[in-house]
């Protein structure tokens, strides 16, 4: 039995999202960006926090420019002056997240080569280790960059949002009842989260 069906067997509102919402996958989620390498991936993330995806854009492209467009290596960011990188756009405490990314990968501290060889928790607890980087963040890179099957971002508001709506409640579960509401959804609690994120563009703003 496929990953689809073992989740529309495992909870019947899944079942409606899938009947509704048809065959989707993690490059419904990724809008048919490509992926790039692990580090690529983190310093695009860490530039884009708390913008707005053609804002993110647009900086990450600039930071890129500095490198004739190609992803910078950690030692070639933290070779560049401050000064350029905050020209790009970037704000001083990013400028600082940004190399201390680099800093980690550059050390070893942060295992790039090897994330994808450790455990969900190892990924999170290495990559929480780096400035700017939470749960959240590690959460999405073990979702949409491993691809790891059974994530499940309990503090993502869309995520609750999107429960909220579509199991009927009087409020934004919290995280103890969106784990209990997932339950059941194990192994595939990405692919149910890629659903209930779809599901927000049915929704009234």
């Amino acid at each position: 039995m496929g990953s689809h069906a073992k989740l529309a067997r495992s909870d019947p509102v899944l079942a409606g999202l899938i009947e509704r919402l048809g065959r989707l996958s993690f490059e419904t989620r990724r809008r048919g960006r490509p992926r790039a390498d692990s580090y690529g991936t983190l310093l695009r993330s860490v530039v884009g926090q708390q913008l707005s995806a053609k804002a993110a854009a647009t900086i990450y492209d600039r930071v890129l420019a500095l490198f004739d467009g190609a992803t910078p290596s950690p030692g070639q960011l933290l070779a560049v002056d401050v000064a350029a990188l905050r020209a790009t756009g970037l704000s001083g405490r990013k400028v600082e997240y940004v190399r201390d990314l680099a800093a980690h990968a550059l050390s070893g501290e942060l295992e790039l080569d090897r994330l994808g060889e450790l455990p969900d928790e190892e990924v999170i607890a290495e990559i929480t280790a780096v400035r700017g980087f939470g749960v959240w963040s590690a959460q999405m890179f073990l979702m949409f960059h491993l691809e790891r099957p059974d994530v499940l971002p309990t503090g993502d508001l869309g995520i609750r949002r999107a429960v909220q709506s579509e199991y009927g409640l009087a409020e934004l579960p919290d995280a103890d009842e969106l784990t209990r509401i997932a339950e059941p959804w194990r192994p595939q609690r990405t692919l149910a989260c890629i659903y209930l994120w779809e599901s927000l563009h049915n929704l009234p703003a």
